[in-house]
C-alpha cells in the first residue's frame, strides 16, 4: 500500500492470513511475490507472439501478449537486459486486460544484429539517438499510444522520447532509472566516489563480471539464463550504454512538464540511494513506490509493481 507520499507504508501487516478472501490487494501482491519459484526465463506464457519489429537500427526481437485490442503497455529493458526481464511482470497486466509488448534493445540478446551500421547514414557507436529513435519507431508501429515503462538506462531513453513524442505516451513508469544527470554512477552506494576514474569499457566489464559471478545472488534458473544471454549480447553495445550513462542528460524539466501520470519504482536495495530517488520523483511530479528488492523489482516484486502500475493506468484513464 502506498502512503500519502506515494511510498509503501512499512506499518502494513505482512503476515499470512488464513482467509485469503480477507487479504487486501496489497498483501495479496506481497504474498504472490514471496512465493515466486525459480522459473525458466526462456518460457513465455502460452499465446505469446514472438515478433521482429522494424526500427532504424534494424529488426528488434519482440514479444506481445494479451488481447490485441487491449490498452497498450510497452516494457523497455536496460543494459545487458532483454524482454525476458518482464516475464513475471507481464502476466498480471495481461490478466487486467492489457496488451503487453517488449523488445530487446539494439545489440542486446536477440536484437544483436541491430546496430549503428544499419542506420542511414551508418554510424560507429550505439548513441542516444539510436535508442530514442528505435523506441519511437516501436511506439509508432501501432496507432494507440502506450503506457511505457523504462528500466534503468531505458528510463532515460523513455524520458527523451516523451519529450519528443508526448502523443505516444499514456503514462510513464521509471523502474530503477538513474535519478541524477551527468556521471550517473557518481551517486552509487559505496563506489560512487570512485566512478569518475572508470572508463566506459572498464565499467561495462565490471558490470558483466558481477552479473556472471552472481553478485546479486539470483536463483540458479535466472543465473543460467543471464549467462546464456551474454553469448548473444554485443559487448560494444554494453560499453556504449555505460558511456551514455556517464553522460546522462538532465531531462527533469521536460519530464516534469508532462501532464501524464508518472511512477518512480525502485527497490530498497537499489544501486542508487533511496534519497536520490525520492528527490527525483518529487522533481518530476511522480509517485514513488519502494519494494523489498534490489535493482530488479520486475523480477523480485513483479506483482506489487504490476499493482502499482495498474493504479497508475487507472489514473491516466481518469485524466484523459
Amino acid at each position: 500500500m502506498l502512503d500519502s507520499r506515494g511510498r509503501h507504508d512499512p506499518r502494513r501487516r505482512r503476515g499470512v492470513v488464513a482467509d485469503r478472501a480477507m487479504i487486501s490487494v496489497d498483501d495479496q501482491a506481497m504474498l504472490l511475490d514471496a512465493a515466486i519459484p525459480d522459473v525458466d526465463w526462456r518460457r513465455w506464457p502460452s499465446g505469446t507472439e514472438h515478433l521482429r519489429s522494424p526500427a532504424p537500427s534494424g529488426e528488434l526481437a519482440s514479444v506481445a501478449l494479451g488481447p490485441a485490442d487491449g490498452p497498450r503497455v510497452l516494457l523497455v529493458p536496460g543494459a545487458t537486459g532483454s524482454k525476458e526481464d518482464f516475464l513475471l511482470l507481464a502476466p498480471p497486466l495481461v490478466r487486467a486486460g492489457f496488451r503487453v509488448e517488449s523488445f530487446d534493445l539494439a545489440g542486446q540478446y536477440e536484437s544483436a544484429e541491430a546496430g549503428p551500421w544499419n542506420l542511414d547514414p551508418p554510424r560507429a557507436r550505439y548513441d542516444e539517438r539510436l535508442f530514442v529513435e528505435d523506441l519511437i519507431a516501436v511506439l509508432e508501429s501501432r496507432d494507440a499510444p502506450a503506457h511505457v515503462l523504462g528500466y534503468s538506462f531505458a528510463g532515460t531513453v523513455a524520458q527523451r522520447a516523451l519529450s519528443e513524442r508526448p502523443d505516444r505516451f499514456t503514462s510513464l513508469t521509471l523502474l530503477s532509472a538513474p535519478p541524477i544527470s551527468g556521471q550517473a554512477f557518481r551517486g552509487l552506494k559505496r563506489i560512487g566516489p570512485f566512478a569518475g576514474a572508470a572508463s566506459a569499457a572498464s565499467g561495462a566489464g565490471l558490470m558483466v563480471w558481477g552479473i556472471r559471478n552472481n553478485l546479486n545472488r539470483v536463483p540458479p534458473g535466472r543465473l543460467a539464463f543471464v549467462r546464456e544471454r551474454f553469448a548473444l549480447t554485443r559487448r560494444d553495445s554494453v560499453t556504449d550504454i555505460i558511456g551514455l550513462m556517464m553522460r546522462t542528460p538532465d531531462l527533469t524539466g521536460p519530464t516534469a512538464r508532462s501532464a501524464i501520470p508518472k511512477l518512480v519504482a525502485v527497490g530498497e536495495h537499489d544501486l542508487w540511494p533511496r534519497s536520490l530517488h525520492e528527490r527525483f520523483a518529487s522533481e518530476i511530479g511522480a509517485r514513488l513506490a519502494v519494494y523489498r528488492a534490489g535493482h530488479s523489482p520486475c523480477e523480485q516484486s513483479p506483482n506489487q509493481l504490476a499493482r502499482d502500475m495498474l493504479a497508475l493506468f487507472a489514473e491516466a484513464g481518469l485524466s484523459s
